[in-house]
């Protein structure tokens, strides 16, 4: 007889269960409580009169978990200082999207050898998220495969779906079953359909295949996703952070019976893919508030301890220390400055 199934699969190897995994690396009483109090403090940003920004910022990628707890240590600084007018919540990036090939994100390959070890890359990735929870820093990340948060959700604050898979109906329906606030992002195209139709259907009851705590196949039933929003990270035609962009997006917001809560990404399209742009994306929306809007609820930021990016696959060896090996981020000097200005120029709002 011939084989007609698992042709061009070379290997299957079995993975912990999540609730294998979550039962050696669990989540201490405090960290659940801080996790709790995070995601109704960002839901209040997101849907009430809070008047504080919600700032999501950190590396585009973590591929070094020493430099990200170095930088983690001193967002979490700076975090408090700033406290009253601004809400920090870091990126904890573990899956990176590829057009074609490259390094999908320390999950996948948390060696950088190609070795793909998913296992140790999921240990490795609750260890971090503990570490950066126990320094009172809230998390957010990009959940990319539909199976990664039976491993990791419990950890996450704040989570987004990219551009690239807001039209999926798979990330849809997972983001539905999902347990915090969460950003949809515009297509790449620059279009806001996708996001509107996405933030309604995760909304909503949905039913979807999917695995259980035990690892089983499973028929997942959720009750919806309340708690999700848009993020603007502009497109092939360019920006969509200026104001009349924000003024089209309320209107299509309004429209479409949709909350007015607008997170502007400063990175990819809307800094024109140059991280050295994003402090100007910034002072742009800064002055949008400063001028009276109050729907732009916040902003993502991509930013390391070094600035730019490097190039990899190349020896670990020559690999710069808290540089990125995916997207390029602005340095931490620069987001310190960037984040004081932020605070500073959210006086009046406070007055």
């Amino acid at each position: 007889m011939h084989k007609t199934s698992d042709i061009n699969v070379v290997e299957t190897k079995a993975l912990p269960s999540p609730a294998q995994l979550l039962a050696e690396l669990p989540k201490t009483e405090v960290q659940a409580d801080f996790i709790t109090r995070a995601r109704q403090e960002i839901h209040r940003i997101i849907f009430t009169d809070d008047k504080r920004f919600l700032l999501v910022v950190g590396p585009c990628s973590i591929h070094d978990t020493i430099a990200g707890r170095d930088y983690a240590k001193r967002l979490a600084a700076l975090a408090a200082e700033v406290s009253d007018r601004v809400m920090i919540v870091m990126r904890v990036y573990f899956e990176k999207p590829r057009t074609t090939v490259g390094w999908k994100g320390l999950i996948m390959d948390p060696r950088l050898d190609g070795s793909n070890d998913i296992a140790a890359g999921l240990r490795l990735a609750r260890t971090f998220l503990r570490e950066v929870l126990d320094l009172g820093l809230p998390t957010a990340t990009e959940l990319l495969d539909p199976i990664t948060p039976q491993y990791i959700a419990d950890l996450i604050c704040w989570s987004a779906i990219g551009a690239r898979t807001t039209e999926s109906q798979t990330h849809r329906q997972m983001a539905s079953g999902l347990s915090m606030p969460l950003g949809f992002k515009n297509g790449t195209d620059g279009g806001l359909t996708v996001a509107i139709n996405a933030i309604k259907a995760a909304g909503q009851p949905q039913t979807f295949l999917g695995v259980n705590l035990d690892g089983q196949a499973s028929a997942i039933v959720t009750r919806g996703n309340p708690n999700c929003h848009v993020v603007l990270r502009g497109g092939a035609k360019g920006p969509n952070y200026s104001a009349p962009h924000i003024a089209e997006t309320e209107a299509i917001l309004t429209k479409a019976g949709l909350i007015k809560a607008i997170l502007v990404d400063a990175s990819h399209d809307n800094s024109s893919k140059k991280p050295e742009l994003q402090p100007e994306v910034m002072r742009d929306i800064i002055g949008q508030i400063g001028a009276g809007n109050t729907s732009i609820i916040g902003a993502m930021v991509e930013s390391n301890l070094g600035a730019g990016n490097q190039a990899f696959p190349q020896p670990l060896e020559k690999l710069k220390y808290g540089v990125s090996i995916t997207d390029g981020c602005i340095d931490w000097a620069t987001t310190e400055t960037m984040i004081r200005e932020l605070h500073a120029a959210l006086a009046p709002r406070f007055a």
